[in-house]
């Protein structure tokens, strides 16, 4: 079972389950501020979830893909959307400031 290292806690995450999934059950959040309410659930369509994600995941999904083609974000920034990545081994994840997750400064420590 993969574990993701967010905020300084390690939390544990089913097999096929997304980040976003794994957070919630662990009682915290990818999203920043209002957007905790805010979101699209986990559809992949609001982009509120993008992180930075270091080890090996699973590939970007059509979904994600799109929207990550959409501002605020762009393809090549390197983030990934929580609720469309499976963590395919233990791996950290940095969740940058601003609604959309999009400013370049991390929110707290891996």
């Amino acid at each position: 079972m993969p574990t993701i290292m967010f905020q300084g806690k390690v939390i544990d995450c089913k097999p096929n389950q997304s980040i976003r999934d794994a957070l919630l059950e662990a009682e915290t959040t990818p999203h920043n501020g209002e957007a905790r309410w805010f979101n699209c659930k986990g559809l992949g369509s609001c982009g509120t979830c993008a992180i930075f994600v270091v080890g090996k995941v699973s590939k970007l999904t059509r979904r994600e893909s799109v929207r990550l083609r959409m501002p605020p974000h762009h393809i090549s920034s390197g983030r990934r959307l929580a609720c469309q990545t499976i963590p395919l081994e233990d791996v950290s994840i940095i969740k940058s400031a601003g609604f959309w997750g999009q400013h370049f400064e991390p929110q707290g420590e891996t």
